[in-house]
């Protein structure tokens, strides 16, 4: 009975706490957004995203430590839920959060419109866009005035994040910084499981499609060749 009681008060946790983190994880990025782009031009507005940034990691810590609390697994947790344990040292990856909270919120109040292929390539497409985002502006934060970078703009580092994530890696501009370096490690491990994600479901759906297309033709010729009478 305790157990259950555990159990249900983490459920109804996670359910108040839904939909405010779905809002809060594309704020934080904003938030970074306007500190890492904005570069000391408006101090106020600056000042006024950190205090934003430091509010909402509170929020993620908030959310963490309740939930590691009524899970009633001790250190155990830390490494089952090692996403949200990364995402609390790496608040930047909380973005990608999002993901996993909308295909909760959508099959606790809905059936899943796309097909099981459509949405993992739905789902990896968006999380390759919003790692990009996060890595480009991390990246142009550690770039920006080192000795001989070649990622001077944000336009850079997109474009730098656009190829690393795709694995096509142009080369023309590279992170020089040892952090930079590290985040380019990250991204290309991250391109390279996604791509993989996509073509393996866009691969099986291929598949799917064709056998469904024998299937309904009536599968081909007989097994002994012969053709019916009359033909």
């Amino acid at each position: 009975m305790h157990v259950r009681n555990r159990t249900e008060r983490l459920r109804g946790w996670e359910r108040r706490l839904e939909m405010p983190l779905l809002i809060a994880s594309p704020l934080f990025l904003a938030c970074y957004a306007v500190r890492v782009l904005d570069h000391g031009r408006d101090p106020l507005l600056g000042d006024i995203a950190a205090i934003a940034l430091l509010t909402i990691w509170a929020l993620f810590a908030v959310d963490y430590a309740v939930r590691l609390v009524l899970s009633g697994q001790g250190a155990h947790f830390v490494t089952s839920q090692w996403l949200d344990t990364v995402v609390l040292i790496l608040p930047l990856l909380r973005p990608v959060r999002i993901v996993n909270t909308y295909v909760t919120l959508q099959r606790r109040h809905d059936r899943p419109r796309l097909s099981l292929y459509g949405r993992v390539m739905a789902y990896a497409g968006i999380t390759a866009f919003l790692l990009s985002i996060a890595t480009s502006l991390a990246v142009y934060q550690q770039e920006r005035g080192a000795p001989g970078a070649t990622i001077r703009t944000y336009g850079d580092s997109v474009w730098w994040a656009c190829s690393a994530i795709t694995t096509v890696g142009y080369g023309d501009v590279t992170p020089v910084t040892p952090l930079g370096r590290v985040f380019a490690v990250f991204l290309m491990i991250c391109g390279l499981a996604l791509l993989g994600a996509v073509t393996g479901s866009f691969s099986s759906w291929l598949v799917q499609v064709f056998r469904r297309e024998d299937e309904a033709g009536g599968g081909g010729p007989p097994p002994d060749g012969k053709r019916p009478p009359g033909n």
